[in-house]
């Protein structure tokens, strides 16, 4: 198994409070899950959290970027954002925004499932 990287890790640390979230080594990054849900992803050393027609705005407001990348001559865009550098810098900023693409991740959820849309 791929050792962590240390961004990586100093992310787990930072998210320490926060029940059942786990790590888990996916196309040569990481993604983030809380129960079956999974809410963020670490690529080249960035935390891009999970997007939705909600939180988007406050993501937006904050310059962040969503994660883009290029496969088969194509570009994907997907719907995780650049983490406020700040937020990184403080668990509790942090744990907000990490909340609200949990919050994202569930709606999306729910959504494919065929469950109501709130």
């Amino acid at each position: 198994m791929a050792q962590k990287s240390a961004f990586a890790d100093y992310v787990m640390d930072l998210l320490g409070r926060l029940d059942g979230v786990r790590l888990r080594a996916m196309f040569g990054g990481y993604g983030l899950f809380q129960e079956d849900v999974m809410f963020a992803l670490i690529g080249e050393d960035m935390l891009y959290l999970k997007v939705d027609q909600e939180n988007l705005p406050l993501f937006e407001a904050a310059g962040m970027t969503p994660f883009v990348y290029g496969a088969k001559g194509k570009t994907t865009t997907m719907s995780y954002y650049e983490t406020p550098p700040d937020a990184l810098e403080d668990s509790e900023a942090l744990l907000a925004w990490v909340e609200s693409a949990i919050a994202a991740s569930r709606r999306a959820k729910k959504t494919k499932r065929g469950g109501p849309r709130k």
